[in-house]
């Protein structure tokens, strides 16, 4: 999403009290909704809605020392405020990828392409989306896809 004068498009975004804030830029390299066990307990949802970017389009503009991060495994560094626990995002080491969830960046126009790891989900869609048993091949996973 380029502008005219060739600048990217920004969206900003917070956590729930403000102390953080941070800006996303450009187009994301994915979004969409992951049923995982991991990302529903974190989100204490039964869906998480998620945008993918590159770690240089994900920049902290207030409140960086207000950031915890916690990482049950190597694969995910979840992010979030200190102050209100606010979660924020999830970087992705493995993948190159900060997942910024959907819902702190309200200005931005959020459009799903595909749900992951399907088979755990607790609330089922039906959305004409892909529904993938895992994730897409591209992310590492297995590319199969499973029944709506």
């Amino acid at each position: 999403m380029s502008e005219a004068n060739g600048e990217q498009r920004a969206y900003h975004g917070q956590c729930f009290c403000g102390e953080v804030q941070f800006k996303v830029s450009g187009t994301p390299a994915g979004m969409g909704y992951c049923h995982c066990d991991s990302c529903r307990s974190w989100s204490a949802g039964p869906v998480n809605a998620f945008t993918l970017w590159k770690p240089d389009a994900v920049r902290i503009t207030r409140g960086a020392e207000h950031v915890g991060t916690y990482n049950k495994t190597p694969h995910s560094y979840r992010k979030w405020c200190r102050t209100c626990g606010g979660h924020l995002f999830t970087e992705h080491p493995g993948l190159g990828l900060t997942d910024v969830y959907a819902a702190v960046i309200p200005d931005f126009p959020y459009e799903a392409c595909v749900h992951v790891h399907y088979p755990e989900s607790r609330l089922p869609m039906k959305d004409g989306l892909p529904k993938m048993q895992d994730l897409p091949k591209e992310m590492g996973g297995s590319g199969v896809t499973v029944a709506e």
